[in-house]
């Protein structure tokens, strides 16, 4: 019974984060951590790596915190939290760093409705060069609209 908890605690623990991904990057990075959000939407530097890169670590260290806790403590439910959060981080990573951006030149020829879909309003995301008036702030789940033809 424990197992199956912990499976169903890791599933809420990774679509609970989509909506984290969707508020941290409406409300804190768009807000007032622009500065480290920028250099996502202007690329005016010529490093791999962006100020933008930060907000992976402190999710890290939330999922790192997590696996602390659950072995030195009776709270085992921090083990599978920590894992839905690694996992979303591990997606976010695959989905947006390397299928979207393309960081790593891999996943470029995938043109289903889902990729489509995703790719098109991460592309209106992007529109925006500023920090106000933007639109899709989600990653995994973006609105219907997107992925009609």
């Amino acid at each position: 019974m424990n197992i199956l908890i912990g499976i169903l605690i890791f599933l809420i623990t990774f679509s609970i984060m989509e909506f984290m991904a969707w508020f941290t990057h409406k409300y804190i990075m768009h807000g007032f951590l622009w500065v480290l959000h920028k250099d996502h939407h202007r690329k005016n530097h010529n490093s791999w790596f962006e100020r933008n890169d930060a907000f992976f670590i402190f999710y890290a260290v939330i999922s790192m915190s997590c696996f602390y806790i659950s072995g030195n403590t009776s709270f085992w439910y921090a083990m599978p939290i920590g894992f839905g959060i690694m996992a979303y981080g591990a997606a976010y990573f695959l989905v947006h760093d390397i299928f979207i951006h393309q960081r790593f030149k891999i996943f470029r020829n995938a043109n289903n409705w889902y990729a489509k879909g995703v790719r098109r309003a991460h592309k209106m995301h992007h529109k925006h060069l500023g920090k106000g008036d933007g639109e899709c702030f989600g990653m995994l789940f973006v609105p219907f609209k997107y992925f009609k033809k």
